[in-house]
């Protein structure tokens, strides 16, 4: 009876753990295995093809960066020793040349060495145009790239370019990784090599499998220079649809889950064992308009278009009130950024506009003008019921003011391929299209410049001001933060006036997690760039 009475004792108590591992709140948590879902399949491992905001997130885990950021989202070096600037030689005097001093010692994830090899040759894959690379901006002003000793890379540049800290191999705003010369190095190009399917890079994990459609695994890479985290194992669930992954986070399937939207926040604070965060980031939620479509060409039908969009209630109501209202095309928090005034929601003087421009109804209720109807496709992706819901409240808007939205969807595959690859977003196979972006915090608008139209950048609206141009050149080549201030907000009263995109909200993005899981510290800017404390 005693020996019974002990069983039933210890079967009362909570479970035990070993004398190295901390009591854990929740008995689904497996020790040091994180296991997290976005609502979104992955087209390609390699970010020099794929700009994904997924991917972003797999590669600050995975892939080589002269740079990351920490959590007062400032450049720290990586791969890079020092931070180059005027102020510590790194940087010339006339703004062209940049020197990159390299860490000794390094390894890339297979055991091979890196050096400053590795980093020229990236250059070079960037400005081969065989390459799908996502975006070549920025590198087109590189004149060459020097190696003087293998652990230092002078770049010789045409024109000063401020930008390169983030563009030339950063972890945060979709930009490439450093890529491995010694795999890569003897193909005419790399749009089907076999490294896209599991890259071998320079972080604090490493591939080891991916199941296309299911879920990508991570453990701890042994060849990392900041030793090993803490952390064996990451698994990135791919579960396209946002209830299900919902659902995996109540049934503890999953530990992490960011980002998603406010109409799923109530629904996670509510869960036992969960947290949930919430800052705002560098990025927002927006929808682009493809200026090459004729329907799109007058401003003044982007400008009735945005006035019968109700933002508000967007916000309040399909998100919850998670996200910021604002005109700015730069995310709320850019430093120095002036605030512009709100364009209301208004149907009368978004039908006045179109009235006024000459765009009459039809017996269907559709405005026409010189043959042309005011028909409009909208490419979304799928497995959204929340973008679901804001589509046919904005539908409901665009219909009072003569307007026709046929909505298509894509899976995210689809969606975000590359130029190459005959992707919708890159291909202009849309009228509007709606997703999100996520940029660095040294940043620009430099996706709106003519020469960034794709396969050159990522300019999909295909939007053209030689004003503009000519601003974002001014602060593309000059190093004072007050000079690209003034830029920066002249550039951007000037985009909201054309209205290439409706900016529908700046970005707060939610994190919902596993009470268990310590150290994680996400900045506004990278969302694993401090990963080695972190665990479960």
């Amino acid at each position: 009876m005693k020996c019974l009475a002990l069983v039933g004792l210890l079967a009362a108590l909570p479970s035990l753990a070993a004398a190295d591992e901390p009591a854990r709140v929740n008995a689904y948590t497996q020790p040091h295995v994180l296991r997290y879902a976005e609502a979104e399949d992955i087209a390609s491992l390699n970010p020099a093809l794929n700009s994904q905001v997924v991917l972003l997130h797999l590669s600050q885990l995975t892939q080589a960066y002269l740079f990351r950021f920490d959590r007062r989202n400032l450049a720290e070096p990586e791969l890079a020793t020092i931070v180059p600037s005027k102020s510590n030689g790194g940087v010339s005097a006339d703004g062209k040349t940049i020197t990159y001093h390299l860490r000794h010692n390094v390894k890339w994830s297979d055991g091979a060495p890196f050096d400053g090899n590795d980093v020229r040759f990236t250059f070079d894959v960037m400005n081969n145009k065989s390459n799908n690379v996502g975006s070549r901006d920025g590198f087109d002003f590189v004149a060459k790239v020097d190696v003087p000793d293998p652990f230092t890379v002078v770049v010789h540049l045409n024109r000063p370019y401020s930008l390169f800290i983030p563009t030339y191999f950063a972890s945060a705003g979709g930009n490439s990784c450093i890529l491995p010369k010694h795999l890569l190095g003897s193909l005419p190009n790399i749009n089907t090599a076999p490294y896209n399917n599991l890259p071998v890079g320079i972080g604090p994990f490493r591939y080891t499998a991916w199941h296309r459609g299911e879920n990508v695994e991570m453990e701890a890479n042994p060849n990392y220079w900041r030793g090993l985290p803490k952390l064996k194992k990451i698994v990135f669930k791919i579960v396209p649809d946002r209830n299900t992954v919902l659902t995996q986070l109540q049934t503890g399937e999953i530990d992490l889950w960011n980002p998603f939207g406010g109409s799923f926040l109530a629904r996670a604070q509510a869960m036992k064992g969960v947290e949930v965060e919430r800052h705002p980031v560098y990025g927002y939620n927006h929808w682009d308009f493809n200026l090459t479509r004729p329907v799109l060409h007058e401003r003044v039908v982007r400008q009735a278009l945005r006035l019968a969009t109700d933002r508000q209630t967007l916000r309040d109501k399909v998100s919850h009130g998670v996200g910021i209202l604002q005109e700015s095309l730069l995310p709320a928090p850019y430093p120095g950024i002036a605030k512009l005034p709100q364009v209301a929601f208004d149907i009368a003087k978004a039908n006045a506009l179109l009235d006024g421009a000459g765009w009459k109804r039809g017996a269907d209720g559709i405005r026409a003008k010189n043959g042309v109807r005011l028909s409009l496709e909208f490419a979304s992706s799928s497995g959204s019921p929340d973008v679901d819901t804001q589509l046919e409240l904005v539908r409901t808007g665009w219909t009072q003011i003569g307007v026709e939205m046929i909505v298509k969807r894509y899976q995210s595959s689809q969606l975000f391929g590359s130029f190459g690859e005959g992707g919708v977003l890159y291909t202009g196979k849309f009228d509007v299209i709606g997703y999100g972006t996520q940029f660095g915090p040294i940043d620009g608008l430099s996706y709106y410049t003519c020469s960034a139209v794709p396969p050159a950048g990522q300019n999909v609206t295909h939007y053209c001001n030689k004003t503009v141009d000519a601003v974002l050149h001014d602060f593309n080549t000059q190093y004072s933060p007050e000079g690209q201030t003034r830029d920066l907000n002249r550039a951007n009263k000037i985009l909201v006036d054309d209205v290439p995109t409706i900016l529908i909200y700046s970005r707060e993005e939610l994190y919902a997690f596993n009470r268990d899981l310590k150290n994680f510290h996400p900045n506004n800017a990278s969302f694993f760039d401090d990963m080695m404390n972190v665990d479960i």
